[in-house]
């Protein structure tokens, strides 16, 4: 990133304009491309979601606008943004329309912590993987506003759930995060990167050595994303629709679709954890030289979010919603116990060698 700023600055001196102007458009225009970008990918996975899901319960899915239904997401937003924003009478309403801007803005945040390639990374600190899990607790913030400020049961009911269901799911995460951290020696996503490097490819990165951290982590995702077979914050058998029973219009379309933003930004934390990012599983890679290798980075690290993703959709499709009890218990029992397991046994792989030799 600091190579590009630079020769980006130079390029704008050589032309007489001035400095300040340069370093607001080389993080502003940038961040416009990806919230575009992000927008097309939400819309794109909304469509293949329902397009596998069909298929997978053997129905044809969308299919009534555009050839082969591709433009039925886009028709549904434009139906969301053309209904009317209604507000309970007896709602919070400050804290009711508050609470899609905090599930909203802290996710383009959350995109700017991922290295997306080895030369760029909007914000790149010493401790991100921090950065990125604070911000990725605020749509929990926004879900609870959401329900609390309904004054409605079944969006309490929801909101309660999901509070319950990320507390119990936030400690087997941190200890499975803490495994690949003493295993990178680095709490920062490029250097995490960068310590899966291997001449053999995909055989250096962490999900070989952590294979049970990187099962522990992708169900603890599921649960923080409020993913089937942990989607109790919104079963609409049992809640209608959860603690966003009394949205409408544009505020029901961004607690929607920012579902799936950060479906895709948690696909791609898991990625950089475990999968070695944006390196290829080939261990080198096809352009040796020149911009195109940092496109061939993105390819990849957006290639391993896919399969992840792909991976949660069938998981909707094949397994049923867990009760309240059980879902607490399989985290408390079962993935607490053995997440600290997974932390022993990256520390003994990491310092084994010099406790034996001591």
């Amino acid at each position: 990133m600091n190579y590009l700023y630079f020769l980006y600055i130079e390029f704008l001196q050589k032309h007489n304009i001035p400095q300040l102007f340069g370093d607001i458009t080389f993080y502003f225009i940038p961040f416009c491309i990806i919230a575009a970008a992000l927008l097309v990918v939400v819309i794109v996975l909304v469509l293949v979601e329902r397009k596998f899901l069909g298929f997978f319960t053997q129905r044809k899915g969308p299919n009534r606008v555009g050839w082969w239904g591709l433009l039925q997401t886009i028709a549904d937003a434009l139906k969301l943004l053309c209904k009317e924003n209604i507000t309970p009478d007896k709602a919070d309403k400050f804290l009711f329309n508050l609470a899609p801007i905090l599930v909203f803005v802290p996710m383009f945040a959350a995109l700017g912590v991922i290295p997306y390639s080895s030369e760029f990374t909007f914000i790149n600190t010493s401790t991100n993987v921090i950065l990125y899990l604070i911000l990725a607790a605020f749509p929990v913030l926004s879900i609870f506003l959401a329900g609390w400020a309904s004054n409605n049961k079944y969006s309490l009911f929801g909101a309660a759930r999901c509070i319950a269901q990320v507390l119990s799911y936030e400690l087997p995460m941190t200890f499975v995060i803490l495994s690949v951290a003493v295993l990178a020696s680095s709490l920062n996503l490029t250097e995490i990167t960068l310590a899966q490097t291997s001449k053999y490819g995909a055989f250096g990165w962490f999900a070989l050595p952590c294979i049970l951290g990187f099962v522990i982590m992708f169900i603890c995702m599921l649960a923080e994303l409020n993913r089937c077979p942990f989607d109790l914050p919104e079963a609409e058998s049992e809640l209608i629709c959860g603690y966003n029973t009394e949205y409408s219009g544009m505020r029901f379309a961004i607690f929607y679709l920012s579902e799936y933003a950060m479906m895709f930004a948690n696909a791609m934390f898991i990625a950089i954890l475990f999968l070695g990012g944006y390196l290829s599983p080939f261990g080198k890679y096809f352009f040796s030289a020149g911009p195109f290798v940092y496109f061939e980075q993105a390819f990849w690290l957006f290639l391993k979010a896919a399969v992840l993703i792909f991976i949660m959709i069938w998981i909707r499709a094949a397994l049923p919603r867990l009760a309240i009890y059980d879902l607490l218990k399989f985290s408390w029992v079962i993935l607490l116990p053995l997440s600290i397991i997974n932390l022993f046994a990256a520390v003994l792989i990491k310092f084994g060698g010099a406790i034996w030799a001591a």
